[in-house]
């Protein structure tokens, strides 16, 4: 089956991020006719990298903000590509521009092109995205609404990913079975966060490891893997909390204890009593 899709532009865009002082870098194409239909349409490829440090050019305006602010398109060098302030953030822009040379040339000669060619050049240029920026992304769009400690836990997950590769980027294409073991291992003496000395508990770990096979699994569902990579791997056990419970002596006491209410007393009686039955003899 042939694509046809002519006269299409194929540029590189930025998107703030509700959350955090960054921009996710995606590929916008337009217009992009299908068959069937009339009407163009304006196609987005995000990336699933970010940027920190892009510059503006004031001579520039783009759209303003719900409250008035007025916002600025990227500079650009002569190629057309965007101008950073860090290194990091230019080698990602000359990465956008690089897949978006690549769409373009789909684009252009999309009739030379098969079903099956689109699908591997697509597998391949999967395969060079950065998995710590798309699980970024992942935890941002998931947990919009979600509670504090959720995307705490999810933003640590991400610190830790970038500890564990010495903040360098870890492409889908490097990811296997292996990797994810180390990655468990590693979890197993994570440091702790927020300053804290010494390392994280084996249920913390447990947690973490948890929150990453989820994001491996989201990059399943969204055509990055072709196996569902973390079903494969076992997760980090948990370690069964202590059970506190009185002492025959504290029981005696609080049986002897007046109440007011001895309905209520009676009931917590018997809990108590069955916590200490439990602890001293097991379930």
């Amino acid at each position: 089956m042939k694509k046809s899709m002519l006269h299409t532009k194929v540029s590189v865009r930025l998107r703030k991020s509700e959350y955090r002082d960054e921009w996710y870098v995606y590929l916008e194409a337009y217009p992009v006719f299908k068959p069937g239909h009339d009407k163009p349409y304006r196609e987005r490829e995000y990336l699933n990298r970010i940027i920190t440090t892009p510059m503006w050019d004031k001579t520039r305006p783009a759209r303003r903000d719900e409250y008035g602010n007025q916002s600025y398109k990227p500079k650009r060098d002569v190629n057309g590509v965007i101008i950073c302030r860090s290194r990091a953030d230019r080698e990602v822009c000359i990465f956008a521009d690089n897949v978006r040379q690549l769409r373009q040339r789909e684009y252009d000669n999309a009739e030379l092109y098969s079903d099956t060619d689109l699908a591997m050049v697509e597998k391949k240029a999967k395969g060079q995205v950065n998995f710590i920026d798309y699980f970024a992304k992942v935890a941002e769009n998931r947990h919009k609404n979600g509670s504090k400690s959720i995307i705490i836990n999810w933003d640590r997950v991400y610190e830790l990913l970038k500890i564990f590769t010495n903040n360098q980027p870890l492409p889908f294409a490097k990811i296997h079975l292996p990797l994810i073991e180390s990655f468990k291992t590693f979890l197993m003496n994570a440091p702790r966060g927020g300053g804290k000395s010494g390392t994280i508990s084996q249920n913390t770990a447990s947690t973490y490891f948890t929150i990453f096979k989820a994001g491996l699994h989201q990059a399943f569902i969204d055509g990055y893997f072709d196996v569902d990579l973390p079903a494969k791997v076992k997760g980090i056990s948990g370690e069964e909390s202590r059970r506190e419970y009185l002492t025959i002596e504290e029981l005696n006491i609080l049986a002897a204890t007046p109440c007011h209410y001895p309905m209520l007393k009676r009931l917590l009686f018997l809990v108590l009593l069955q916590d200490f039955a439990i602890a001293i003899f097991g379930k």
